[in-house]
């Protein structure tokens, strides 16, 4: 793996600055890239993961249940998690506070929008 990793550098370094569109290295590099919205991602990465596995590369493991509960550093959970939450409660109370705090900012501009066009007609609202 290190050796691969020197091989890739020494490669990298003995390219020009400047790439031009026949650059085969920078198509092939553009062509794996996953896109978001892309239709024929879900197909290619079955693809090279069939690929994978007949050539024998390894993948770790990863957690296969229910979705996890969103958290502050939108970390996936490992592959071991048997899906039961045993955290205290901090996440959840976070996210509340922020939906609550965004939703009294977005209630005091309706409102102050409201005494504004109201101020313009003449009378002001309850």
């Amino acid at each position: 793996m290190y050796q691969q990793k020197i091989a890739d550098a020494l490669l990298e370094v003995q390219k020009p600055m400047a790439r031009q569109r026949d650059d085969e290295d920078l198509d092939r590099m553009l062509r794996e890239q996953e896109r978001d919205g892309d239709p024929m991602a879900a197909m290619l990465r079955r693809k090279k993961e069939r690929t994978a596995k007949l050539q024998g590369v390894k993948e770790r493991p990863r957690y296969k249940g229910p979705p996890p509960p969103p958290n502050r550093f939108n970390l996936q959970p490992g592959y071991r998690w048997d899906g039961v939450d045993r955290s205290s409660g901090f996440e959840q109370k976070r996210y509340a506070r922020m939906a609550d705090k965004s939703a009294l900012q977005e209630e005091a501009y309706k409102w102050s929008w409201k005494v504004l066009v109201a101020a313009k007609q003449g009378f002001i609202p309850d």
